[in-house]
């Protein structure tokens, strides 16, 4: 499927379809998407982890998911992650995994960034079920700021070019050679220079979470990648 997206749709919308994909992937490899009918807890199991998460309600408050899809979550969450929280190395791990092609490191570390909300060099279950409850369920607007974040890798508010490009050739460099045609060195960067222009409507050189969006939104393939990955869960 990637790459009959890559091949007539460009690097942008595979950049969308990248995020929710590997997301998926990585619910995948922690063992969260193998949903049983088996009976659980009504409340989270709190053993002795280095990361207790919130409380049961206050995160299906915050998150689409229900009750018991979060207690599910959460338990798959600690079989894997029995220190409550994950580290840039495990996502490393788990996209190398995916991508064993290509080096799917850079790429990894620009995602657990956008996951690691406060800053703090783990991912806890909080911060992974935010994240993944916009990714799956969120609204096309909410889906577009948290992508807008990812780009936004220094955080000033603002998408640069060179910013665009270091995602794009992170992408590149996790696909290999798996894409066809295989895609020359510079194709990165030529199309991150026809989406740049057209996503930077006042030619100040940056793009902005409006002209992001608004850009996105007027965009068919953007626009049908956002709900690829709806029904996962």
């Amino acid at each position: 499927m990637l790459n009959s997206i890559w091949e007539t749709e460009g690097l942008q919308t595979v950049g969308i379809v990248v995020l929710v994909f590997a997301s998926i992937k990585l619910l995948h490899l922690l063992g969260l998407i193998s949903f049983s009918e088996d009976s659980v807890e009504d409340e989270l199991e709190l053993s002795t982890v280095r990361h207790r998460p919130e409380g049961l309600e206050q995160l299906e408050a915050q998150t689409r998911f229900s009750r018991k899809e979060l207690q599910i979550l959460y338990r798959g969450f600690k079989n894997e992650c029995p220190s409550g929280v994950v580290n840039e190395e495990t996502f490393k791990d788990i996209y190398s995994q995916f991508f064993p092609q290509g080096d799917a490191s850079t790429y990894a570390h620009f995602l657990f960034n956008a996951f690691d909300t406060d800053h703090n060099g783990s991912v806890s279950f909080e911060d992974f079920v935010m994240g993944l409850s916009i990714l799956l369920r969120g609204t096309v607007q909410e889906k577009l700021i948290w992508a807008f974040n990812l780009y936004d890798i220094n955080k000033d508010g603002y998408i640069s070019k060179e910013e665009m490009l270091d995602i794009m050739k992170a992408i590149y460099d996790m696909m290999g050679k798996c894409t066809y045609p295989v895609l020359k060195e510079e194709t990165p960067r030529q199309h991150v220079e026809i989406f740049f222009q057209k996503m930077d409507k006042n030619k100040d050189g940056v793009v902005t979470i409006d002209e992001f969006i608004d850009s996105c939104q007027n965009d068919e393939n953007i626009m049908r990648s956002m709900h690829l990955f709806e029904n996962v869960l």
